[in-house]
């Protein structure tokens, strides 16, 4: 993701946080707050949940590829917003094809959850 369509600062990632419309899956959370500039802003929170640094790198990986490839068109055709994906710990247990499955279902109902905002 380019650099101006990251949320990376702590305030960023909290506002989203705490005013965010929730959009939960048993291995994912995303939070999802309308943003008034003309893009998309992205933020990833994955904690270590009791895991070692290799364990929540490959995690960090693996979701910032998911969202690059199944997020990007279905977003596009909705309003700008600011957009955290946050990792539960199971995520941490599940292959690729898992992840890949949640990020799917979770960009449904994220177009659905932006659309009505």
């Amino acid at each position: 993701m380019p650099s101006p369509k990251r949320l990376t600062r702590a305030a960023d990632l909290l506002m989203v946080r705490r005013e965010g419309k929730r959009v939960r899956t048993p291995l994912l959370e995303v939070r999802v707050l309308a943003s008034l500039l003309r893009h998309h802003r992205l933020g990833l929170v994955v904690p270590r949940h009791k895991h070692t640094a290799v364990d929540r790198n490959r995690l960090k990986r693996r979701l910032r590829e998911l969202m690059r490839e199944t997020w990007s068109v279905p977003l596009a055709t909705v309003s700008p917003a600011d957009v955290v994906l946050y990792a539960l710990p199971s995520a941490y247990t599940v292959d690729f094809d898992a992840l890949r499955n949640e990020l799917t279902v979770l960009a449904t109902r994220l177009t659905k959850q932006v659309s009505a905002a």
